[in-house]
C-alpha cells in the first residue's frame, strides 16, 4: 500500500506561483511514476502533468504547458509541482496520484494510489 500526502495549496492572487510537494511511502518511491491532476467544482477530474518513475519522462496537460513544472526527488520520496503564472481557471483541489507502471499516463485509471487533495485558489 501507499500513503499519499499533499501539501502546499494556498490562496494566491492571478500572476503568482505555489508548490505542491506530495510525499509518499510505503512503497520504494523509485518504482513509482507519479502524476497530478486536479478536480474543479463541478467538473470531472483531469490530468495536469505526469512523471515516469525514472524522471525521464514527463508530460503536460496543453492548459498547464509552460507555466507548470513537474519534479521528483527520489531521495525525499517526494514529487513537486511548481506552479507559476497562475490564472483563475487553475482553482481547484490538486490530487497526487502514484502508479506501479513506468509511467501512469493521463487518465486517472492509469493510478492505483491518491492523496487526500489539496485545495489550491487563485483569485483575480
Amino acid at each position: 500500500q501507499v500513503q499519499l500526502v499533499e501539501s502546499g495549496g494556498g490562496l494566491v492572487q492571478a500572476g503568482g506561483s505555489l508548490r505542491l510537494s506530495c510525499a509518499a511511502s510505503g512503497r520504494t518511491f523509485s518504482s513509482l511514476a507519479m502524476g497530478w491532476f486536479r478536480q474543479a467544482p463541478g467538473k470531472e477530474r483531469e490530468f495536469a502533468a505526469g512523471i515516469s518513475w525514472s524522471g525521464r519522462g514527463i508530460d503536460y496537460a496543453d492548459s498547464v504547458k509552460g507555466r507548470f513544472t513537474i519534479s521528483r526527488d527520489n531521495a525525499k520520496n517526494t514529487v513537486y509541482l511548481q506552479m507559476n503564472s497562475l490564472k483563475p481557471e487553475d482553482t481547484a483541489v490538486y490530487y497526487c496520484a502514484a502508479s506501479g507502471a513506468y509511467y501512469g499516463g493521463g487518465s486517472p485509471q492509469g493510478y492505483n494510489y491518491w492523496g487526500q487533495g489539496t485545495q489550491v485558489t487563485v483569485s483575480s
